[in-house]
């Protein structure tokens, strides 16, 4: 079973993450209830395993703790994939959200690239979530994560639908992309890597 488990500890946070790319349950505790609420989206649609336990400095505002979940994901996707054999490797995903619409298609190609274009309000949603954290969480995952993300807003209206709408189509486009299909590397190189 394609597993990780990662404990990262600094002065601002402490995030515990596993990620099961076969299944199971979803335990998401961030002390953020809408980021909670977008997490399970990605374990529910990704059909992800995914336990997240997660402290930061709140009072300041919630960009070291988002992000760092952020860069938890990706090292532990990175590592339950391994060298990358037999998975599909490229995927994407339409989602919409009533009047939201979102693309997102990934490259779990080993190299680390975001493009994010979302037209998002500079505004909190919930008990302290920043909407524009929206990017950084999806930089940092491409980053420490090892593939190219190009998530793409479409259209939308309420922020709370076209977040949600993005979390979806990133979860169901890896959902697809670490799949496996068979046996070697996808791609001419033989490798996947940065």
């Amino acid at each position: 079973m394609r597993t990780a488990t990662l404990h990262r500890a600094t002065a601002e946070t402490d995030v515990k993450v596993t990620l099961r790319l076969e299944g199971g349950e979803a335990r998401i505790r961030t002390g953020l209830g809408y980021f909670d609420h977008m997490l399970l989206q990605l374990a529910k649609h990704g059909g992800f395993g995914l336990e997240v336990e997660a402290r930061g400095d709140l009072p300041v505002d919630s960009h070291h703790l988002v992000e760092d979940v952020g860069l938890c994901l990706g090292d532990t996707l990175k590592e339950a994939l391994g060298d990358r054999a037999g998975i599909v490797r490229f995927a994407h995903a339409y989602v919409p959200l009533d009047e939201a619409l979102a693309r997102v298609v990934v490259d779990l190609s080993g190299r680390p690239w975001c493009e994010f274009h979302a037209e998002l309000p500079p505004i909190v949603l919930g008990d302290g979530f920043q909407v524009e954290m929206v990017r950084e969480f999806f930089i940092a995952l491409a980053v420490r994560g090892g593939l190219a993300i190009h998530a793409d807003l479409l259209r939308g209206v309420n922020t709370h639908h076209k977040v949600e709408a993005l979390f979806k189509a990133l979860a169901r486009a890896l959902r697809q992309a670490t799949r496996t299909e068979g046996g070697g590397v996808p791609s001419t190189k033989g490798t996947l890597s940065a």
